[in-house]
């Protein structure tokens, strides 16, 4: 009798926010000058143009939930749900995931015949945001971490973070870094098959486990520039760029990499509005202009320049990722300073009623009232968080044992 059996394995994997950011490209160019590691290469690597180094954020507070499903029975095509509702898995970055999942998976039972053949079976994932998806919060950064992670543990494949990064890299370039927890640089590599592109851990959470983000949700909006289609063009126009990937980012990375081995707040958040900045310099210089950012977003920017002023030091530190999101970052020790400075005219607003949140004390008069009067405009809600861990795997499953959504 043929196996009839539905096999199924569940994940969280977290958002990362980037201190350094990447460009990437992702499509072969061989007459550009980074064509000296890029040469002529798969279309599906997604190698980046430079080193990247992120946070790792808290699942508690943003995470995406990930099950992963495969059977028999189940008819082809593969399927994917996300919040509910189906979305293709035809495009080139998901099919390159599934499969070099599946060609590990088929190495495995060739190597062990008693295995099943989970490799030739359709699979039926589903997966869950429990944060805006597709505006500006990294959400394929961790969709992909957790379709990677998920279907690894379905196949029990025994491949290690870092070696499963090659592979998320492939969906979303920053899904490598939220395969690990804590801080996470990605590493540019100069291989021409891109094995040395791969997420390395920097330091772990219990490393510095006192760093804390507070978010600025400006707009929850599927952003009207997505990161891939922004980062062809900005390689491909920006007067900046080569600048940027050779000579500024390489030294960042460097002094990033001591600040958060020394546990130095002030360079750390020195260097992460820096590379912010530079970042979205470098979007403003493409042709057409890319512009993530709006008057909310430069009012936020205003608001950590008036929390440092009034301390007399760098307590807080901005960076925005291709959107007009603000993340904040800031130690627990000056929780109130922070927090409590933008929980002063952003408390009626959602996402202080969290242990977090309740905790924060606000501070009065350190924002300037035009600061105040356009975030309190702008900002729609709030999400307080911390360093956290690399994904997880759970027994909560998003699909039945019978191979149907839960709703």
């Amino acid at each position: 009798m043929s196996d009839q059996k539905l096999y199924r394995a569940s994940t969280t994997a977290p958002v990362n926010i980037a201190v350094i950011n990447q460009i990437k490209k992702s499509r072969i160019d061989k007459y550009t000058r980074t064509s000296r590691y890029w040469g002529k290469r798969d279309l599906y690597l997604n190698l980046p143009t430079n080193s990247s180094l992120s946070v790792t954020l808290s699942q508690s507070d943003l995470r995406t939930h990930t099950t992963a499903s495969c059977s028999p029975s189940y008819s082809t095509p593969d399927t994917l749900l996300l919040n509910a509702k189906p979305q293709s898995l035809a495009d080139a970055r998901s099919q390159a995931c599934l499969t070099a999942l599946r060609s590990l998976r088929a190495d495995l039972e060739k190597s062990n015949s008693s295995l099943p053949p989970l490799s030739t079976y359709p699979l039926r994932l589903s997966s869950s945001n429990n944060f805006p998806t597709a505006a500006g919060l990294a959400s394929s950064a961790a969709g992909f971490a957790a379709l990677v992670r998920s279907i690894a543990d379905l196949y029990q494949l025994p491949h290690s973070p870092t070696q499963l990064s090659l592979i998320a890299r492939q969906g979303s370039g920053s899904a490598c870094r939220s395969l690990l927890g804590g801080y996470v640089a990605w590493d540019q590599g100069l291989l021409l098959d891109g094995s040395d592109s791969v997420a390395r851990l920097v330091a772990p959470r219990s490393h510095w486990p006192e760093m804390r983000a507070l978010i600025l949700v400006v707009s929850a909006e599927k952003k009207g520039v997505s990161s891939t289609t922004g980062m062809q063009t900005t390689v491909q126009t920006s007067s900046l760029f080569q600048t940027r990937t050779t000579q500024i980012v390489p030294k960042a990375m460097q002094a990033m990499e001591k600040a958060i081995a020394d546990k130095d707040f002030g360079t750390f958040a020195k260097i992460t509005m820096r590379e912010s900045n530079s970042f979205h310099a470098t979007c403003l210089d493409t042709d057409p202009p890319i512009f993530y950012l709006n008057d909310v977003s430069r009012a936020a920017i205003k608001g950590v320049e008036n929390v440092n002023e009034k301390t007399g030091r760098i307590v807080a530190g901005y960076t925005f990722d291709a959107g007009p999101n603000c993340v904040v970052y800031y130690l627990e020790e000056n929780r109130d300073l922070v927090a409590g400075a933008f929980k002063s005219v952003l408390g009626a607003k959602e996402g202080w009623d969290g242990a977090q949140g309740k905790s924060v004390v606000s501070k009065d008069g350190i924002l300037e009232e035009k600061v105040a009067e356009s975030l309190r405009e702008g900002v729609s809600r709030l999400i307080l968080t911390s360093v956290g861990e690399g994904p997880m795997s759970v027994d909560d499953h998003l699909i039945d044992d019978k191979g149907e959504p839960v709703l």
